[in-house]
């Protein structure tokens, strides 16, 4: 594969022919190409079927707040745990789909722990219908 030449001062140059490489690269590249099954883009999802009546109750929300210092508002007015939990408590007896939307909004400079109680009160108690807003001042 190799071809050596001589030079006018007589030195050998030694070059390796490479286009009968790029020819074979290019057809086995073709071949590749042409082999390949074609791939499908689709994911296959078996969807739940539509709800045909929108829910007739609407559920009231509670904005519950953690602020820094680890006070807690419900609605915005400041509660102890105790009394939060009593709502929680009352919150979990009521069927679930019938309970109350909870919205946590913690403060951006709270505990974790802080916020990792309350939510836990909340799940130990039945409450199920909870969420995060205000999380656009994390941004």
């Amino acid at each position: 594969m190799a071809m050596s030449s001589g030079t006018a001062e007589g030195e050998v140059m030694v070059e390796m022919n490479t286009t009968p490489l790029i020819d074979v690269m290019l057809v086995l590249l073709t071949l590749l190409i042409i082999t390949l099954p074609i791939q499908t883009h689709a994911v296959k999802l078996d969807m739940p079927a539509p709800n045909p009546t929108p829910p007739t109750f609407v559920p009231p929300t509670v904005e519950l707040g953690v602020d820094f210092d680890g006070t807690i508002t419900w609605n915005g007015t400041p509660v102890d745990r105790a009394t939060m939990d009593s709502y929680f408590a009352d919150i979990g007896k009521k069927p679930s789909d019938q309970q109350d939307e909870i919205h946590v909004n913690p403060n951006r400079l709270a505990k974790y722990d802080a916020v990792a109680v309350v939510l836990a009160d909340a799940q130990r108690l039945g409450a199920t219908h909870i969420g995060f807003s205000g999380i656009d001042q994390y941004n």
